[in-house]
């Protein structure tokens, strides 16, 4: 019989880094403690992304925050995720957005928070931050109270 770990493409390989956005890449493994709330965070501070106008370079650390149900994100999946976004353009409130709907759809966690911390250019850095609570469960609630308190 197969560990469900032997089912995924990226980790233990060599891999191709793509130059383009690819949510494709992302890969998920079975969550072994589903029956405990526990959060995974995970901190990327080599993101790149292009500024849709003027095509310029964005840098960031971008943080993830979730409450696993079934499935968790693999990092290797999720780096090679990341470093797709290199040669996208788009606004930094986009990245964090498109990046936590790629991850819901891919894990379906209790609860997820993803925040950009981008680097000052032109004078202004911008921290963008998004979440998602599971509907109809007390997550819900808890992204919207989470919101509203960040700071």
């Amino acid at each position: 019989m197969k560990h469900p770990e032997e089912e995924l493409k990226a980790l233990g390989r060599r891999v191709e880094y793509t130059s383009h956005y690819a949510p494709e890449v992302l890969e998920a493994f079975e969550n072994r403690h589903p029956e405990r709330d526990y959060r995974v965070r995970l901190n990327c501070p080599e993101f790149t992304s292009l500024c849709p106008i003027t095509g310029q370079p964005d840098f960031a650390t971008i943080l993830i925050d979730y409450i696993p149900d079934r499935r968790m994100v693999e990092s290797k999946s999720l780096k090679l995720y990341l470093f797709g976004f290199r040669n996208h353009g788009a606004f930094h409130e986009d990245c964090v957005n498109v990046i936590m709907n790629d991850l819901v759809r891919l894990m379906d966690p209790k609860y997820i928070e993803v925040t950009g911390l981008f680097v000052p250019r032109g004078g202004i850095s911008i921290h963008p931050c998004c979440n998602y609570g599971r509907p109809g469960t007390k997550y819900e609630a808890w992204a919207e109270r989470r919101l509203l308190e960040h700071g």
